[in-house]
């Protein structure tokens, strides 16, 4: 494996694939590498049949992400033409995240700090585990958020506690972040990558069609940046009712037992 996917492994399990987080030298920070790698990553996570399910979280016993590579700003991100490609990258890995055709959730342990908030803030569905810390000190760096980049982050907790993360750069725990609407579920330190596979594979048996549609209305609901138009909604809606799974789950109903689904 190069460099540039070193740091970002790949598990399939169970129609669930699992993107590990893994830069224990940086304490799960990502670098400009990284950023580059998880869009081709996710791209082709999109192009799995077996996929149904993507889960973006930190390797065994690391943070979920612990922010950009500080150690980079420096030197990648030294001038204001590099800057920009550095936030060039930021916002084609958000943007990956938020536009796959798949499910996306953020499994949060440990810290969720900066950039890592941005990734988190651009999944589907964010859960994290007790004790997570979450921040965005960007004003204590004196880094600028482009628009789209912000806009994930006001879509997650609204514009007054994006205002209160980016102002005060406080760092706020689980309960707070689920308060804020960042998190949907916090779930025990303990058995929570379990727990999480559990959730994702629930949700690898749902019906594909279902779950793109339904993704691909609510971030447009949401005005999140390149959600489709109304009328391309409306054609993924049609698709799931002129589909065979749409059949299946008629019968399965009827039948009393669980369907299965093969996303055609």
């Amino acid at each position: 494996m190069n460099d540039s996917t070193s740091k970002l492994r790949i598990i399939v399990e169970d129609g669930v694939a699992r993107i590990l987080i893994d830069n224990a030298e940086r304490r799960n920070a990502f670098d400009f590498s990284m950023w580059r790698a998880l869009p081709d990553l996710l791209a082709s996570l999109d192009a799995n049949e077996t996929v149904r399910v993507v889960v973006l979280t930190g390797a065994p016993n690391l943070p979920f992400c612990s922010g950009a590579d500080i150690s980079e700003f420096s030197t990648v991100r030294a001038t204001a033409e590099g800057g920009r490609a550095y936030e060039q990258a930021n916002v084609e890995a958000f943007d990956a995240l938020s536009r796959s055709g798949k499910p996306v959730i953020a499994a949060i342990a440990g810290f969720c700090m900066g950039g890592g908030m941005g990734l988190a803030a651009a999944c589907d569905l964010r859960i994290a585990a007790e004790a997570c810390v979450f921040g965005i000190p960007a004003g204590r760096l004196g880094v600028g958020y482009p628009p789209e980049a912000m806009s994930y982050v006001v879509a997650a907790v609204g514009p007054q506690n994006a205002m209160d993360l980016f102002f005060t750069a406080r760092r706020i725990n689980a309960e707070e972040a689920r308060a804020a609407g960042f998190v949907s579920r916090v779930l025990p330190k303990d058995g929570f990558d379990a727990a999480i596979m559990t959730i994702a594979r629930g949700i690898a048996a749902n019906a594909p069609l279902t779950l793109r549609a339904a993704k691909a209305a609510i971030r447009r609901a949401a005005g999140l940046p390149h959600a489709l138009s109304a009328e391309d909604c409306e054609k993924l809606t049609a698709a799931c009712f002129d589909s065979a799974d749409y059949a299946e789950g008629r019968t399965a109903f009827l039948e009393k037992r669980e369907p299965k689904f093969t996303g055609k």
